[in-house]
């Protein structure tokens, strides 16, 4: 049985997830960002089948997430490094790290993220590159792109008006308040 591929479809989020979804990538990448290199330590660190390991790890090459080094000749032995598309990965895996740390740490915070220069705590969060705005489920919506198609867009236009009616109505204001902002968001697309 073969599984769905998210490839061709126009989200951003199901296209990402066709190339890290799966849950040995994801802990894969994490190890090479803690600076693990080689299949034997790969596979020592997070307990993983060889077999199993080879699939993610070519997977992960394909994808251009991880770049296989040659570091031996006799015999050969390869090497997987971040690429920028890996590295540009790291955030992710913060913010699944501050995520897991909020909601499914009972014991206790086991990894944190820390200021290298002042050792000080640092709480990872998304904001606007160009504003320095920190992005809030109460003012930021995804809508369509300008390549969207008709169901990405109805996709989106649902997206946004069930966002002003949970945000609003969280915040305590009336479902009217929340079902103006979403017909006034559907007029500025």
């Amino acid at each position: 049985m073969h599984r769905k591929t998210f490839r061709d479809m126009q989200c951003p989020i199901a296209r990402s997830l066709e190339r890290v979804g799966e849950w040995w990538s994801i802990l894969i990448l994490r190890e090479a960002g803690y600076g693990t290199t080689r299949f034997d330590d790969f596979q020592r660190r997070l307990d993983i089948a060889p077999n199993m390991l080879t699939r993610r790890l070519n997977a992960l090459v394909e994808e251009g997430l991880l770049a296989r080094r040659q570091y031996c000749d006799r015999p050969p032995r390869f090497e997987y490094v971040l690429t920028d598309a890996g590295r540009d990965f790291r955030p992710v895996l913060w913010a699944l790290l501050a995520w897991g740390n909020r909601h499914f740490a009972p014991e206790g915070i086991a990894a944190q993220l820390v200021d290298r220069e002042t050792g000080e705590v640092v709480e990872p969060v998304v904001v606007d590159a160009v504003t320095g705005v920190r992005l809030d489920p109460k003012r930021h919506v995804p809508t369509a792109g300008p390549v969207a198609n008709e169901s990405m867009r109805a996709r989106l236009a649902r997206a946004a008006e069930f966002a002003a009616t949970q945000s609003l109505t969280a915040d305590g204001a009336s479902a009217n308040q929340a079902k103006d902002v979403s017909e006034e968001a559907s007029v500025s697309r």
